[in-house]
């Protein structure tokens, strides 16, 4: 099998060299030129080291990139971003938005640029696959709640929102209840008390 019947054979749109190569059976750095020259025919994008995309391709999306932005460490889309997935937000953010156990980072890709941000472990909760289980998504009352959460720790500009247009799956009582799960007392006030004026 060669590196792009391989690239075939995997059937997603996002994938490493490391994958490749433990199909092929070809040397990671043999894997890593070839699969250089096929980005120089365009036919597929370098994303970060080790980490590829069919970029052209139309169902391709940069959430995709999502659970290979940190491999040592769980991410999931919320915050912002989530709200916008959730039609919650009418505005198109500029930076994907996503939870994190690591340490907060950007990390800046050709096809977009990614915001990572640290909560606290016991935190790390309230996310599930999104269609087609290709990225990690907050739940909206939650997403909502971890805006807050940032904001109470880093600033009030990341809760500086445009609009909020709840749909009638919006679970107020949901929020709350996230609220009422973040365990430093001075951040759950502090949230409790922006998501009352909010809701």
């Amino acid at each position: 099998m060669n590196i792009w019947q391989a690239i075939q054979q995997l059937d997603r749109l996002v994938f490493t060299s490391r994958e490749i190569a433990s199909l092929t059976g070809v040397s990671l750095s043999a894997v890593s030129q070839t699969l250089g020259r096929l980005e120089q025919k365009r036919l597929i994008q370098k994303i970060k080291r080790g980490i590829w995309a069919l970029t052209h391709d139309k169902r391709f999306s940069p959430y995709l990139l999502v659970p290979f932005l940190e491999p040592s460490h769980l991410c999931y889309v919320s915050f912002i971003s989530a709200l916008h997935i959730y039609g919650i937000i009418g505005q198109i953010p500029q930076t994907i938005t996503l939870a994190t156990t690591a340490h907060s980072k950007k990390i800046v890709t050709p096809v977009g640029v990614f915001r990572l941000h640290q909560i606290a472990p016991s935190f790390f909760k309230g996310f599930d696959w999104h269609e087609g289980r290709t990225f990690l998504i907050a739940a909206s009352e939650k997403a909502l709640v971890d805006c807050l959460y940032l904001a109470a720790r880093k600033g009030k500009n990341y809760a500086a929102f445009p609009e909020l247009d709840f749909p009638s799956s919006f679970s107020k009582a949901k929020a709350r209840e996230w609220a009422g799960e973040i365990q430093d007392p001075k951040i759950r006030k502090a949230v409790g008390k922006q998501l009352s004026v909010l809701l």
